[in-house]
């Protein structure tokens, strides 16, 4: 099952790799991983997903809280999170294929933000499983290379990370 903590941190050096390293003394692969600074410059926010059962979650999310630099950690149920990924792949576009590619772009409200003789970069913005869909539909084209900034999440509604509930 793939779980989804917030973590706010200090935005210090090494924090990062503190907390990746407590996923992998635990056994935990980390699917996805996107840190930023917050609102606060001296606050650092990670969106974190990892496969795991909700106990084993649960104790990464206390391991974590226990770290000098962390904050808060807070477990996001995917149906109660706003959740995003930016993807940015390049496609081969033949001059045959160029107008179909367009109209999956279109259609996937996705945009093409390079040109080449012979290829198409295009960005997309949406919830991750829309961004698989969208690179599954440009397989049949030839993916020529792909980066993906891993998943953002905010709680829906008027509930934060910061508020105590």
């Amino acid at each position: 099952m793939e779980s989804i903590l917030a973590v706010l941190v200090e935005n210090r050096a090494g924090v990062l790799a503190r907390t990746a390293g407590l996923f992998a003394r635990r056994g935990f692969n980390i699917g996805s991983l996107a840190v930023g600074e917050t609102e606060d410059p001296a606050v650092s926010r990670m969106t974190i997903v990892a496969e795991g059962d909700e106990r084993a979650i649960d104790q990464v999310a206390k391991q974590l809280n226990k770290q000098i630099d962390v904050i808060k950690v807070k477990p996001l149920p995917q149906e109660s999170a706003t959740r995003r990924e930016l993807a940015l792949i390049k496609v081969k576009a033949a001059t045959k294929t160029r107008g179909e590619i367009f109209d999956i772009a279109s259609i996937m409200k996705a945009d093409i933000v390079d040109i080449s003789p012979s290829t198409l970069t295009i960005e997309i913005a949406d919830r991750p499983e829309r961004v698989q869909l969208f690179l599954d539909m440009l397989r049949q084209y030839g993916v020529i290379e792909m980066v993906r900034t891993g998943m953002v999440a905010l709680q829906k509604g008027g509930g934060s990370i910061e508020k105590v509930e």
